[in-house]
């Protein structure tokens, strides 16, 4: 297969990944008023936040599987791959330091850069897969209920409930910590959204037509690691400059 130089995008992935952005400051926004006192809810309990924040995650993660179907469809190289990996990793690194500066206790150790940074390699090695990544998708998302039985009925396996653990999702008793994305079930959804991709670029190559007053949402989904990176700066800032103000 001829190496491309640069992938090219598709307008109706680039959408659907900005409005789970747009989402997702919704969601972080309400969550920062609730830190700030001018809300008072539980979203680490409430089905309302949790249920938004699994659906905001599962159209992201969804979207960078089918993104690396694309990619590999179009002959993209391991080093770009890797160039493109080695952003999300330090940005994953970030996100620790500058969350264990604001929650000491509760600190970002995997949330979903550090998930996407592991999830990213398996989904580009199993790619060659094919159909089969359907099955190992719900495979994946079952072995968390799985696996949650088996340590609470069998109590032999406890240690993967610690943090050098956990970050495989193999767990019983959620970590305390501000994001977690582990493998497991998460894996499974960007399996889906892999095998989706590989589908879709059998059947039909071309970018399903996004209307033109969508197109900001669009540019948005084509630089979401930079928007995720600076928007929670912004909105605490502009909570900030409410307070002081």
């Amino acid at each position: 297969m001829k190496k491309s130089t640069h992938v090219q995008r598709m307008d109706a992935v680039d959408l659907m990944r900005g409005l789970a952005m747009l989402w997702m400051t919704v969601f972080h926004f309400c969550f920062d008023l609730n830190q700030a006192g001018y809300l008072h809810q539980n979203f680490y309990a409430d089905p309302l936040w949790t249920w938004q924040r699994t659906c905001i995650l599962s159209l992201f993660l969804l979207c960078a599987g089918f993104s690396q179907a694309i990619a590999l469809q179009q002959g993209q190289s391991w080093r770009q791959f890797g160039r493109r990996w080695a952003q999300i990793a330090g940005c994953a690194l970030l996100v620790t330091v500058g969350s264990a500066w604001m929650f000491p206790h509760s600190f970002i150790y995997f949330g979903v850069l550090h998930g996407m940074a592991v999830m990213l390699v398996i989904v580009r090695l199993t790619a060659g897969w094919g159909g089969w990544l359907w099955p190992l998708g719900a495979l994946a998302i079952a072995t968390k209920i799985i696996a949650a039985y088996a340590i609470t009925t069998g109590g032999k396996a406890d240690f993967l409930n610690e943090r050098m653990f956990n970050w495989l999702g193999l767990i019983s008793v959620k970590p305390i910590t501000e994001d977690y994305v582990p493998i497991v079930p998460w894996l499974g959804v960007m399996w889906w959204g892999m095998a989706a991709g590989m589908w879709w670029m059998a059947k039909a190559r071309s970018s399903p037509p996004v209307p033109r007053m969508l197109n900001p949402v669009v540019v948005l989904g084509r630089w979401s690691l930079s928007y995720y990176m600076l928007h929670q700066p912004v909105l605490l800032g502009g909570l900030w400059l409410w307070a002081v103000f």
